[in-house]
């Protein structure tokens, strides 16, 4: 079922984002100024939209599943970004809202506050052999490890993929979140992953490593390629036990930094899917991180290709 310059699909979570940017530390039992903006995100949709987007159009499919409250906004708006939706709306569920908290006076750092909401009930039974026609490569969002149903739904794809020949790829999505789950217990449920991006708080957590190189060749003795997401410092590249290539950033200037993460990586798998290189691919994904920080909200500008 894979081809040369198939679809891209992504199953992963697809979210509501309250994006609240304030100055300095929130000020304890009053009143903190901040503007704030509500927008479409989650990590799965925000990496379809950046794949989306990137030039050249791939095709890129999504399979998400949201609550009744918002599944038509949220349709439109992954339509209007050039993505192809299949939303399963939960019937008990609401749509999985993250209030993102942007210090601006910190580099534009943000923290969450997340309510999952349906986006971490993605099951087995949402998954069928059918979604992976003309399809080259499945990239799943690493929060869907963060729930028992993910976990199994994340099986069934992975054990869907490799039996019709799929790369499959995936972002560990949060270090917090992926204290709690277990480092032992993380890799073992990725086992058959052919790519793994995680960032540098998730490289070292995965490896209990300080030192990100180190990490990183670490790290891709699990899985063969590791593409290690820096910020500023841009990507390192690792396989077979061995740091292989550094990519440097693109100098912005932050006003969010929200969905940069996703913006690489949904940049890098258009990039591979158009057939450039591992290292071409991650400075493409650098591009994107760049130009993802420069605007508020972790989907790309719709004039963005």
């Amino acid at each position: 079922m894979s081809a040369p310059g198939g679809a891209l699909l992504v199953a992963g979570d697809v979210v509501t984002d309250v994006v609240a940017r304030h100055r300095g530390p929130l000020a304890s039992g009053t009143d903190t100024a901040a503007a704030i903006r509500l927008v479409p995100g989650g990590a799965g949709a925000n990496v379809a939209c950046w794949a989306a987007a990137y030039r050249g159009r791939p095709e890129v499919r999504l399979l998400g599943r949201v609550g009744a409250d918002t599944a038509h906004w949220h349709e439109r708006e992954l339509v209007a970004s050039g993505v192809r939706p299949r939303l399963i709306i939960d019937p008990d569920a609401p749509t999985g809202t993250v209030v993102c908290l942007v210090d601006t006076a910190a580099a534009a750092e943000r923290t969450f506050l997340t309510d999952s909401g349906a986006s971490l009930r993605l099951s087995p039974g949402d998954w069928s052999e059918e979604l992976l026609d003309g399809v080259a490569r499945l990239h799943l969002s690493g929060y869907l490890l963060f729930s028992a149903p993910g976990r199994a739904f994340t099986s069934a794809a992975l054990a869907s993929a490799r039996a019709h020949g799929v790369p499959v790829s995936l972002d560990p999505a949060s270090a917090g979140f992926l204290a709690e789950l277990g480092v032992r217990r993380f890799l073992a449920l990725v086992e058959g992953v052919e790519v793994l991006l995680p960032s540098r708080d998730e490289l070292c957590l995965l490896t209990g490593l300080p030192d990100p190189e180190d990490a990183a060749a670490k790290l891709s003795r699990h899985v063969p390629l590791v593409v290690a997401k820096q910020g500023t410092d841009g990507a390192l590249l690792a396989r077979s036990g061995a740091v292989c290539a550094h990519v440097p950033a693109v100098p912005a200037r932050a006003l969010d930094t929200t969905g940069a993460g996703d913006a690489f990586t949904g940049a890098f798998l258009a990039a591979l899917l158009g057939g450039r290189d591992v290292r071409a691919a991650a400075a493409e994904g650098c591009r994107a991180g760049a130009l993802a920080v420069a605007h508020v909200g972790g989907r790309p500008p719709r004039d963005v290709s």
